[in-house]
């Protein structure tokens, strides 16, 4: 199966390792990291993490005892995931391979949970979300947790406003496709507008994965409206304001009238 290659060529650059270290991105990841340890059964567990870049997750989380199966398209993923994993040979990964989303080669009932933070926003067509579900969907054990994670529809016009980029036209058409369709293209590849991807509303993620067969489905907003704050900054730098926020941003998770102003959404659900 192909994969577009203006995202294989974003993420060929070499970035998406270091992007969670920081920032806005570290923010992302901490949330991830508390939703995840909301929702997983204790280790020892079997843990799939799918379209799973260099292992940021993956690593945590085999950290933390869980037997952990990384999944990527991307090769050069694969093998910045097998360099971090052998520097911490305690807790390495159980296995990192090439592969993709939409045709898993593991087993009907295998697995405790699957992590799916990027393949459902980097598939612009419904089916191929759809037949990525339904192979999760497969490959768990009655009773196992999905993670997906979704961008935002507004994603774009909230970046916009917060950085002055709706001053470049090329950059405002790129919003006014995400508004009207969802789907996010980028065919200048200017590097701070993203790549090729879906961007859901809300609504859509619940139901994409109740189509699919989960149940007991939660949509979680991640960093909430934080991230285009012009003073997140300065609050990130300060533990007691950023443990505040982290608290706050937990709170407003699953309010619908704040939820799509997250930059990531998060769906939790169940087989």
């Amino acid at each position: 199966m192909q994969i577009d290659p203006e995202i294989v060529g974003h993420y060929l650059e070499g970035h998406e390792h270091k992007r969670l270290a920081q920032g806005v991105g570290e923010l992302e990841r901490l949330r991830t990291e508390e939703i995840l340890r909301r929702y997983l059964p204790d280790p020892p567990a079997t843990l799939l993490d799918v379209g799973g870049a260099a292992g940021v997750y993956a690593l945590h989380l085999a950290a933390q005892g869980y037997s952990v199966h990384l999944i990527d398209p991307i090769p050069l993923h694969i093998e910045q995931a097998q360099a971090a994993s052998a520097h911490q040979p305690d807790f390495p990964l159980a296995s990192a391979a090439l592969g993709d989303a939409r045709a898993l080669s593991q087993a009907d009932d295998s697995a405790d949970a699957i992590l799916l933070l990027g393949p459902l926003y980097h598939l612009v067509d419904q089916a191929d979300r759809q037949r990525v579900l339904s192979e999760a969907f497969r490959v768990l054990k009655p009773g196992g947790v999905l993670f997906g994670a979704a961008i935002s529809r507004y994603a774009s016009l909230l970046d916009g406003v917060a950085h002055g980029h709706l001053a470049d036209p090329a950059f405002v058409a790129i919003v006014r496709a995400d508004l009207t369709t969802g789907q996010h293209r980028n065919e200048n590849n200017e590097p701070q507008y993203f790549t090729t991807a879906y961007f859901h509303r809300p609504e859509e993620l619940q139901d994409e994965l109740e189509t699919a067969g989960f149940a007991a489905v939660t949509v979680l907003g991640v960093e909430g409206p934080a991230w285009i704050g012009a003073s997140f900054a300065s609050l990130w730098q300060n533990i007691a304001t950023r443990l505040d926020l982290l608290s706050l941003l937990e709170t407003i998770e699953q309010d619908p009238a704040i939820l799509a102003t997250s930059a990531h959404l998060m769906g939790v659900a169940r087989k």
